[in-house]
């Protein structure tokens, strides 16, 4: 989807704090998703596909171009197959090796002219992928990728002559420098006497996040803690079922929290001390809570995110600013409002996905848990005390198997025309203080529904007046 920034201005509270949503105009994409383009290995995403995207982003883009990977078995074929497209172009090539995407992200922003991240995020072992960020360490935007899937598609690319072939580096120590850049956020060792139980999930955050907490003070522990591209322990998904292991661990350590990484590490989300698994818009609250008061400022998140972000944050005196959903767009919306002179101080999505503009414009994992640290350190509080203090809401998340997403929205804004509704990416439904959203997803098949209401009853309510609605299109 191309995101027009400024087509249209929808109001959706005479608060004056929470500010304008952006409608867009949608571009559609063929390859590519909400984050890069994904598939099963072998049949839907083959070493052709990717040395084709390689060749096309060495068209786009020349220069030095960083290369790396997540854990996943597939992983090596897949950079060596972009890596040959890039030097087929005479770009040259610097191989991170295996780190996690907001890494290479920082790595790219510090030191190249862009980046292809092999990772399937939090996808299931046998998916794999590739994200392609610019040199400011953002995701490529929707109107460049639509380029790069032109030249993919409809084009095939001339590769350079024999004398002017890139030349391949190794640099897997660059590693060290992003971790290095994270800790220099939080001076002073704020995590002594601190236990934290890590959860990398065997992927690339097995490299960074223990590191990390061990450099702040904290005692580390840590399960699934090998790399392994065939996720043994849990999926890369760190749903609450899946962290069962964790918190157990958690509790049965006296541990101040456990953290817990999805599989390319640019998500994290946390079990709390009594082994409860924290919902990821709590934890957004607490943590931009944190910020806005320290300092005022703008706080930029989709429409997807849950209400008690938008409440503590109007609370502590602070705006906020929607987008559609897709850390890009908070990400380049974020850098928008900075160019014309406004004060963000964070932003990102409420699945553990956060965005800290003073280290980079990207989702990171790592930094949210070491975030995590400076905050308990910081008010002797636990954070079952801090999720204590949040506003009650009840939420609702459900995905479907519906074919044609825009049949769905198409008659969901007749069955409820009389209904508040905002258009900024699927349909949202507003009802007093409470919503429903219903919108594609931007990386399965599938569509997405929320529902944040006030109390379980008008929450259940909505829901299923939603899905009597959908069912009527079956």
């Amino acid at each position: 989807m191309l995101f027009n920034h400024l087509i249209d201005l929808i109001i959706l509270k005479n608060n004056s704090r929470v500010e304008y949503v952006m409608s867009e105009k949608k571009s559609e994409k063929q390859l590519f998703g909400t984050n890069g383009v994904r598939g099963i290995v072998g049949t839907e995403l083959t070493p052709e596909l990717v040395l084709k995207i390689g060749l096309a982003l060495g068209t786009l883009r020349k220069g030095r171009i960083a290369v790396g990977r997540d854990t996943r078995t597939s992983g090596e074929t897949l950079s060596y197959a972009i890596k040959a497209g890039l030097l087929a172009q005479g770009c040259d090539v610097v191989d991170c090796g295996v780190l996690p995407t907001p890494a290479l992200q920082y790595l790219v922003r510090q030191h190249f002219d862009a980046g292809a991240m092999i990772t399937a995020s939090h996808n299931p072992p046998e998916y794999n992928g590739v994200k392609i960020i610019e040199g400011d360490g953002t995701e490529m935007g929707d109107e460049e990728t639509i380029k790069l899937e032109n030249l993919i598609i409809n084009h095939s690319p001339s590769t350079t002559t024999w004398e002017n072939i890139g030349r391949e580096e190794a640099a897997h120590h660059l590693i060290d420098e992003y971790i290095q850049a994270i800790v220099n956020q939080f001076p002073g060792k704020p995590g002594s006497g601190m236990t934290v139980v890590v959860d990398p999930g065997s992927g690339p955050a097995c490299f960074t996040t223990s590191r990390i907490l061990t450099e702040m003070g904290c005692r580390v522990l840590t399960i699934n803690g090998v790399a392994d591209g065939t996720f043994p322990g849990r999926l890369p998904e760190p749903s609450p079922a899946g962290l069962k292991d964790l918190a157990d661990l958690v509790v049965s350590s006296n541990a101040a929290f456990g953290v817990a990484h999805d599989g390319d590490a640019d998500r994290a989300v946390f079990i709390n001390e009594k082994g409860q698994f924290v919902e990821e818009n709590q934890e957004f609250a607490i943590i931009a809570r944190h910020i806005c008061h320290e300092k005022k400022g703008v706080i930029v998140t989709p429409v997807s995110t849950s209400q008690i972000v938008e409440i503590v944050v109007t609370n502590e005196g602070c705006s906020i600013k929607y987008t559609p959903v897709g850390s890009i767009y908070v990400a380049r919306t974020m850098i928008a409002l900075m160019e014309t002179g406004n004060t963000v101080i964070f932003g990102g999505e409420g699945n553990g996905g956060l965005i800290f503009p003073n280290h980079q414009f990207c989702r990171d994992g790592g930094m949210t848990a070491a975030m995590m640290v400076s905050i308990i350190s910081q008010t002797k509080r636990s954070l079952s005390e801090h999720i204590d203090q949040l506003p009650a809401r009840e939420l609702i998340k459900e995905k479907i198997n519906i074919a044609d997403g825009n049949l769905v929205i198409d008659s969901l804004k007749t069955a409820f025309a009389k209904d508040k509704l905002d258009l900024t990416d699927g349909i949202k439904i507003y009802r007093g203080q409470s919503w429903a959203l219903v919108r594609a997803s931007g990386t399965e098949p599938i569509m997405r529904i929320v529902i944040d209401a006030e109390n379980k009853d008008t929450a259940l309510s909505l829901f299923k007046e939603i899905q009597q609605n959908l069912n009527l299109k079956k």
